[in-house]
């Protein structure tokens, strides 16, 4: 099946677990996206406006209803089909008020993504963060044996992140680890965005982890946006070319960026396999050229 198929057979089978019992109603509208074929789902004027809301006793909406204390209604996103961490999010809103983002783990990967979300976020909550704004844990709990992490929404505005923020975004980051420096994880341009305050939010803390080499959210944004414009091999050589330049702001020296940039894409590749997905491809097709030229220069 292609991508617009899993995903449409994904979503029949989320709202079915997140809105089960009897007298529930199966009936839900799927909005138009890049990746639903219009024949499926042809646009209509009203779609702007429209909303997915399941009601039904017993369901996920009722549970956040419980939770936040008013009725709730849910507006469901399914993301990509070939993802390693896919999962449901919800939007949570009362009165056209959006309360929440909710993930929503259904599977023994996406559970263990979310609690360590939820821990990371309650670390980051008794720091004192002068440039960088994470969400803030509403609830995190269990539903019929799912995970349940729900998430204050922060006022995105998308625009184009300044570096000079990003540098100090990158180092703060950093220094949330303590003695031992840590990353976001996934600091990639998705994951963020300029506040009206000045400071830079950010959201998916799910691979946030301590003890890694400083500079490692650099590296990966360098990466994530080389992506885009060249594929993996390319992306990976030009990875660690740029590493010196990309890590001077933080006073990493070339010698010491080169390697940086090395363990991360070794990191990265060590974290697809640990997925059992490999979205880059074989890393011998990537990986394996780039740490065979580094090692013939030393």
């Amino acid at each position: 099946m292609n991508d617009a198929a899993i995903r449409l057979d994904y979503l029949e089978k989320t709202v079915r677990l997140l809105y089960p019992g009897p007298g529930s109603p199966r009936a839900y509208t799927v909005l138009p996206h890049s990746a639903v074929p219009r024949r499926l789902v042809p646009r209509r004027w009203w779609h702007p406006w429209s909303r997915v809301v399941v009601p039904g006793e017993g369901s996920i909406a009722t549970y956040l209803g419980e939770i936040f204390g008013q009725p709730v209604e849910t507006v469901l996103h399914v993301r990509p089909a070939a993802r390693a961490n896919r999962k449901p999010v919800l939007e949570a809103r009362s009165g056209g008020r959006l309360l929440a983002f909710v993930k929503i783990g259904d599977s023994a990967r996406a559970r263990a993504l979310i609690n360590a979300e939820a821990a990371a976020l309650r670390r980051l909550a008794g720091l004192e963060l002068g440039t960088v704004a994470p969400p803030a844990v509403l609830h995190h709990g269990s539903w019929r044996g799912l995970a349940v992490l729900a998430l204050s929404p922060l006022p995105v505005r998308r625009g184009r992140v300044p570096r000079p923020l990003l540098v100090d975004a990158v180092r703060e980051i950093a220094a949330t680890g303590g003695p031992c420096a840590a990353w976001h994880g996934d600091l990639a341009p998705w994951n963020m965005c300029p506040s009206p305050d000045g400071r830079l939010l950010v959201w998916d803390w799910e691979r946030y982890e301590l003890g890694v080499p400083y500079g490692f959210d650099a590296v990966h944004h360098f990466f994530q946006r080389a992506l885009r414009r060249m594929p993996p091999p390319v992306a990976a050589r030009a990875c660690v070319a740029r590493a010196a330049r990309e890590l001077a702001p933080l006073g990493v020296s070339a010698a010491v960026a080169r390697q940086t940039a090395l363990r991360y894409l070794i990191t990265l590749a060590d974290r697809h396999a640990a997925d059992g997905h490999a979205p880059l491809g074989p890393p011998e097709t990537w990986l394996s050229p780039v740490v065979d030229h580094e090692e013939l220069l030393t």
